[in-house]
């Protein structure tokens, strides 16, 4: 970019529209669907959602959230991306009434389950794609005091951060990878499937932020690195890899297949794969309603 495109918002929403290295470009490439990406996996995805980690993750980031004046007794909310309620449900037991958008059919049931036994809040769960919403039409425009979208791959450039602003009144909570992807396994497998280094990762929280910034938005972010360890059977940690490597661009051949499988045999014969993976993620809160600074024992 020359000086003047670096501070041209046009510049930028281009250069985000045509980047071929975003996630859901990668996973198109890939032959996956982004918004059915986790239909195979949506039981072990809940039961990580679930976990104690999984709802001490989300205790931590509403707690950020909180710090920075959202408050969630009575709130509406609209959780777009809602998989099976990782955020939905502790939203509806501080007292809210979330709107929940979901596309896939194995995730809409599990969340049905999980919010089966709130008692408090309320939960309206919505199975359409939120990119084919008619937000007049349902009445959504500046409709809800959070909309909150959680590593979902409905951010895909600058005109779908501003329908999912438009839908919020007061905040507007979004969150992505930032860069490369940490996978153990991956890295113990990689040299053997390809001499090549791995295809640039996607870091399209840069071009969310630049945007943000120069259209004048007040708003708070976040950049943290988290790291987890599972252990998964070997079967598993097989489909995981392809999947995986599919996304780099590297063809999922018999070869590649022989090679992956017997690394698998060889380097984990008790069937356990201990993988240890996560990364950088990035999250940003836009104040739309309230833009100055917020001290937590402010009231609000």
């Amino acid at each position: 970019m020359s000086n003047n495109e670096w501070f041209n918002t046009a510049s930028w929403e281009k250069a985000w529209r045509e980047d071929a290295h975003t996630g859901v470009n990668k996973m198109k490439r890939a032959g996956m669907d982004p918004a059915h990406v986790m239909d195979q996996r949506a039981k072990a995805f809940n039961e990580q959602t679930f976990s104690d980690e999984g709802r001490r993750r989300a205790k931590r980031i509403m707690g950020w959230m909180e710090h920075q004046g959202v408050v969630f007794k009575d709130a509406s909310i609209l959780d777009i991306g809602a998989a099976s309620g990782g955020f939905t449900v502790p939203f509806a037991k501080e007292g809210a009434k979330v709107t929940a958008v979901e596309t896939s059919l194995p995730l809409i049931e599990l969340m049905k389950k999980n919010v089966s036994d709130l008692t408090s809040g309320a939960v309206e769960i919505v199975a359409e794609p939120f990119e084919q919403i008619d937000l007049q039409a349902k009445g959504w425009e500046k409709a809800y005091d959070l909309v909150f979208v959680s590593m979902c791959p409905v951010i895909v450039d600058w005109e779908s951060v501003e329908k999912v602003l438009s839908c919020a009144r007061k905040y507007c909570y979004m969150s992505m990878s930032v860069g490369p992807h940490e996978n153990s396994l991956i890295d113990e497998i990689w040299p053997l499937v390809s001499d090549q280094p791995r295809g640039t990762e996607h870091l399209e929280m840069a071009y969310l932020l630049n945007l943000l910034l120069l259209k004048g938005y007040a708003y708070q972010s976040l950049i943290t690195r988290e790291l987890t360890t599972k252990t998964v059977s070997r079967a598993k940690a097989f489909d995981e890899v392809m999947t995986k490597l599919s996304l780099f661009g590297v063809p999922g051949d018999e070869r590649v297949r022989n090679i992956v499988s017997e690394y698998l045999e060889n380097a984990y014969p008790s069937d356990e794969v201990t993988i240890r993976q996560g990364g950088r993620f990035g999250k940003v809160l836009v104040q739309l309603e309230r833009q100055n600074m917020y001290s937590s024992d402010e009231q609000v």
